[in-house]
């Protein structure tokens, strides 16, 4: 496991890269992974996502608290790389003094440039700090045979870039699903450096976090040329004392507009629910205060589950689509879905 002199005298740290595209459970496998952490360590968790809002901190936090031990930042708004990596080193090195990790999870957002997340990791002050262990990208092996995401840069760069590629849903394949997946990666990335896995609902195993990094994705600094030139930090929404405040982003022919609600508001799941499931979206994910408790909501596909939780401090949540036509009244079908709002005001 970690390189230390005892455990409070880390050398480098343990860290891991988990990848994957949207709607493919990074979050549940983390949240598993966190949930066979040893007990006497430490680790953090940087969590990069598409949206400016940020659903998974929260999603982390209320999933293990009762544990300790686990510290979580969030960079929203788009790819943590961005902007000469600035957001993402900003957000580690105070990740890093917080929390003195054990092992160290770094989850980019599923529409971010992974190479380039790798190049900053392996690259000047942090070869030093870190020691990069298994990159782990999730994959759903019906995509496949989709186009549109084996025509995406960012899907295959997942792939390539991974030591242990996972093969998530695995209790949804047809037979021929999982075989059509290897046949891809061994085709464009060679099988020799990687290991496979099919899991059904993010069942991962904490020892194939301990693989090593290969060779090339330990000098990925030399393979990145450069990186977005923008100087702009990320935005940060604060939970409104009234009313809401909402926000937008959009790359890579991806749309995405999150909410965040005044606490004192309530809403109802049945409603909530009603909505979600017509929704056309890519992606969504959303926790809400309502009138049965507090309750997450994660659409992927045409799929929405539900998850109850002991605590939310807010209600918030994030759509991300390819058609950004389907915001237009979306905003009102929201605020329709608090209790009482059918009351005249």
């Amino acid at each position: 496991m970690a390189n230390t002199k005892g455990k409070d005298s880390i050398t480098q740290i343990p860290t891991n890269i988990i990848t994957g595209f949207l709607g493919v459970g990074k979050t549940t496998v983390i949240q598993k992974l966190l949930s066979q952490k040893p007990i006497e360590e430490r680790w953090a968790v940087l969590v990069n996502e598409f949206g400016e809002v940020g659903i998974d901190s929260n999603l982390f936090s209320s999933a293990n608290g009762h544990q300790g031990g686990v510290t979580i930042r969030q960079v929203p708004g788009g790819c943590m790389c961005c902007a000469n990596g600035l957001p993402m080193q900003m957000a580690l090195n105070l990740l890093l003094q917080e929390s003195k990790p054990h092992r160290l999870l770094i989850e980019p957002t599923g529409l971010g440039h992974p190479k380039e997340v790798l190049a900053i990791l392996s690259g000047g002050y942090y070869r030093e700090v870190l020691n990069l262990q298994a990159t782990l990208s999730l994959v759903d092996a019906r995509k496949i045979k989709d186009s549109r995401y084996t025509s995406n840069d960012t899907f295959n760069q997942q792939i390539e870039i991974a030591e242990v590629v996972i093969a998530n849903k695995a209790d949804l394949y047809d037979p021929d699903d999982f075989p059509l997946l290897v046949g891809y990666i061994d085709e464009n990335f060679g099988l020799d450096e990687k290991q496979i896995h099919q899991v059904r609902r993010g069942a991962v195993e904490l020892e194939w976090l301990a693989r090593s990094a290969s060779e090339k994705n330990q000098n990925a600094y030399s393979e990145v040329a450069t990186l977005n030139n923008s100087s702009a930090l990320p935005l940060t929404l604060d939970t409104p004392i009234e009313g809401f405040v909402s926000a937008d982003n959009a790359g890579d022919g991806f749309f995405s507009r999150g909410w965040i609600f005044n606490p004192g508001w309530q809403f109802d799941p049945m409603k909530l629910l009603s909505l979600f499931q017509a929704l056309d979206a890519e992606r969504l994910k959303g926790v809400f205060i309502t009138s049965e408790g507090f309750i997450g909501f994660n659409k992927a596909g045409d799929v929405v589950t539900q998850l109850r939780f002991n605590f939310m401090p807010d209600s918030r949540v994030e759509v991300i689509t390819r058609r950004p036509d389907i915001f237009a009244g979306l905003e009102k079908l929201l605020l329709d879905c608090r209790v009482g709002s059918e009351e005249p005001s």
